[in-house]
This record gives structure tokens, C-alpha cells and sequence, in this order.
């Protein structure tokens, strides 16, 4: 029998960030610099802020699991609100430092977290960026005192409603938040010194800004031609992987904007802007990715009324082809349209292996426009 798996989401607090803001201190970077607050009274809102954010999913929060670290760091703010974390990390300093915040992110990563929220300001931002990079979806709760990273909700409340949304189904948009920090030393000195250390993908407010016509609904034709074009850079830009091409309409439009021969109803590969095997098999597509391990994309769209995206029509995906898969290198296309269709319904896998269907579950980048994205459940 099936056992349904649940969403795993990951919450860690930096307990002592904007510590320095209402003192005038520029940041709480260091040690000293929070000694000093903390001894002039300063209050720790980080928690409280956090607390903000969460308690507008609190609903959803009790359907899925939770991992955090302890006391202050976490496990406070959700027991407050009538949680039950598991605590993977224990800080083992009196104060929590940057150290401790990226041993919690570590130990849930190790517990295969879908989802990571925090609360923190830039520098907490650049300890997830460390840890996370690009491999899952986070969110970040402002709560320091110089917030230049894009990583965060403009405020705790508009936090927790994109994380009620993604709890419940919905379809998010996912962007590219940057992550930059301010040399604070020399900010005190009346420098502006800051450094882009990376970005990390980011759900947010699902939004229409492209491909729209009169009356501010997406138009099928636009929307199409700008998931095509968006695809078709990606295999120009990463012309050394072989694209695994899925069945449907949608990929016959990439195909014949390609210029390149598609079996409607089976699957082609295209490398380097060519198809070099039509209406393969199972078989060959195993084949494939053993030889050319991590050099694989594979590109589909959803499929049926159901959502299901692997088991329906395209079962030439075997689960012994899929598990070698990473899930970045799969690319889902479909309209926002398409994903609100859906009511908030899963995209559904069905490979005829439990444990590669689990591997699926979670959240996963949909391909919605033209350098668009958005973030959908998968169970």
C-alpha cells in the first residue's frame, strides 16, 4: 500500500538579528556588538517576528513535518504557537553564532527538508546561501537590521501568506533572490562596502506581469511562445546535456520551434540543437543516463486532468531512468493557467516505484513564461 509522504519544511531563528538596529549600532554582527546591545537593554525580536509569520499557517504547519533547532533558535516560537518540532540541532553556544545557525541548516538538509524558512538579516542570509545554494526553496523572515538581500519577504506577515499558499497547494511564483552583504565595520564608518555572494530560489506572491492581453488574463498563444523561447535558451546556454524530450503538445512546440522532427505521442533526445533518436523506449533512455550521468535534462508538461507529470502517457520514463534524474535537471512546463486549473490539487507522480515517487514529492520549479517561474506541490 502507498503511504503518502509528508512535506518536510525546515525553521531556524537567528535569535540575536537587528539586535544592533535600535541602538544605532549598524548591524549585530560579532559578538561584541551584541554583548553591548544586550547590555544596553536591547530586546530580541527575531522570534517575535517569526512567530508573525507563522502563526498565518499554523493550520497548514500541523499537516506536515517540522524540523528546527532548540530553544531560541526555533523551538520556542513553535511550541508557542502549538507545533510539534523535531529538533535536529542544539546550539552549543550561550549566545547562537553564524556557526550554529549553518549546523541547523546542515542537520536539516540531512532530514531531506523541502523547504526552509528563516528569520534573520544579511548575514543569516549568507550562512543559508553556504549551506542551501540552489538545491532547495527558502524563504526568509526579515528581522535584522540591514536587510539588501532579495531573499526576504518585504515583512513577517507577507512571509507567512506565501507559506500558507505553498502549504496549501497553491501555485507560488519562485524568483532568483540575491543574496548581499555590508562590510558593517566599515559601514560604521560611513562606507557603503557591499558584496553579492550569490542567489537562492525564493517562493513569492504568484503574479501575471507578462504574455497578458486586454482584461489582464494570460493569453494561451503568448504564454506558450514564451515558455518555448525560455526552454530553447536553456538548451542553447547548456548545449552539452542531452534533453529528453516528453510527449505532448507543448513539447512540439519547442521541437518545431527547434526546426527538429517530434514524435507527438512518444519522446525524442536533442543534443546540441539536434535530434539524434525519435520515439525512444525505456530501454534506451536508461541507457542514456548511465553513460552520460548528470549531462541528462529531461523536459515534460502536465499531463491529463489530473496533474499527474510521470504514469500517465509517458511511461517510457521508466522509475529506473527517473531516479537517476536530479530534480533540477527536470524541466516542467506549464501556464500559471494551468497550474491554478488545478484548484490547488497536486501534481501527482505515478512511476510504479514508491520510493522514486517520494523522491519527487515537494515542491518543484514549474517553467510558467519567459524567465518566469513558478514553485508547485508534488505528492
Amino acid at each position: 500500500m502507498h503511504t503518502k509522504a509528508r512535506l518536510k519544511i525546515g525553521i531556524v531563528v537567528n535569535p540575536y538579528a537587528g539586535i544592533g538596529g535600535a541602538l544605532a549600532l549598524k548591524g549585530s554582527d560579532g559578538h561584541d556588538v551584541r554583548a553591548q546591545a544586550l547590555s544596553a537593554g536591547a530586546q530580541c525580536l527575531s522570534n517575535d517576528k517569526m512567530r508573525n509569520a507563522l502563526k498565518l499557517a499554523v493550520e497548514e504547519l500541523q499537516q506536515v513535518q517540522i524540523f528546527t533547532a532548540s530553544g531560541s533558535m526555533g523551538e520556542s516560537t513553535l511550541t508557542a504557537l502549538g507545533l510539534t518540532p523535531s529538533i535536529v540541532y542544539s546550539q552549543t553556544h550561550a549566545q547562537s553564532e553564524a556557526s550554529d545557525t549553518e549546523s541547523a541548516i546542515i542537520a536539516m538538509l540531512a532530514e531531506e527538508i523541502d523547504v526552509l524558512i528563516f528569520a534573520g538579516g544579511d548575514g543569516t542570509a549568507r550562512n543559508v546561501f553556504h549551506c542551501v545554494g540552489q538545491t532547495i526553496p527558502v524563504l526568509g523572515v526579515p528581522a535584522g537590521c540591514k536587510i539588501h538581500s532579495g531573499v526576504y519577504a518585504v515583512t513577517p506577515s507577507a512571509a507567512g501568506e506565501v507559506l500558507r499558499a505553498l502549504l496549501r497547494g497553491e501555485a507560488v511564483s519562485q524568483i532568483e533572490g540575491e543574496v548581499r552583504d555590508i562590510d558593517e565595520s566599515a559601514f560604521r564608518q560611513g562606507k557603503v562596502i557591499a558584496k553579492h555572494y550569490g542567489s537562492m530560489r525564493v517562493p513569492s506572491h504568484l503574479n501575471y506581469v507578462q504574455a497578458v492581453k486586454m482584461g489582464g488574463q494570460e493569453s494561451d498563444e503568448l504564454v506558450l511562445q514564451d515558455i518555448v523561447d525560455d526552454v530553447i535558451e536553456i538548451m542553447d546556454e547548456e548545449d552539452d546535456f542531452y534533453y529528453v524530450m516528453g510527449s505532448g503538445s507543448t513539447l512540439a512546440s519547442v521541437m518545431a520551434s527547434l526546426n527538429l522532427p517530434n514524435s507527438l505521442l512518444g519522446v525524442d533526445v536533442v543534443y546540441q540543437s539536434e535530434c539524434i533518436k525519435s520515439d525512444v523506449d525505456a530501454s534506451y533512455l536508461e541507457q542514456l543516463v548511465n553513460t552520460h550521468k548528470n549531462k541528462v535534462k529531461l523536459v515534460i508538461t502536465v499531463i491529463g486532468g489530473q496533474g499527474h507529470i510521470f504514469g500517465r502517457g509517458n511511461q517510457q520514463l521508466s522509475p529506473c531512468f527517473l531516479k537517476q534524474i536530479e530534480k533540477q535537471n527536470i524541466l516542467i512546463l506549464a501556464s500559471k493557467l494551468k497550474l491554478n486549473s488545478l484548484e490547488g490539487r497536486p501534481l501527482r507522480v505515478d512511476t510504479g516505484n514508491e520510493r522514486v515517487d517520494r523522491n519527487l514529492q515537494g515542491p518543484i520549479t514549474i517553467i510558467t513564461g519567459y524567465h518566469d517561474r513558478a514553485l508547485y506541490l508534488v505528492e
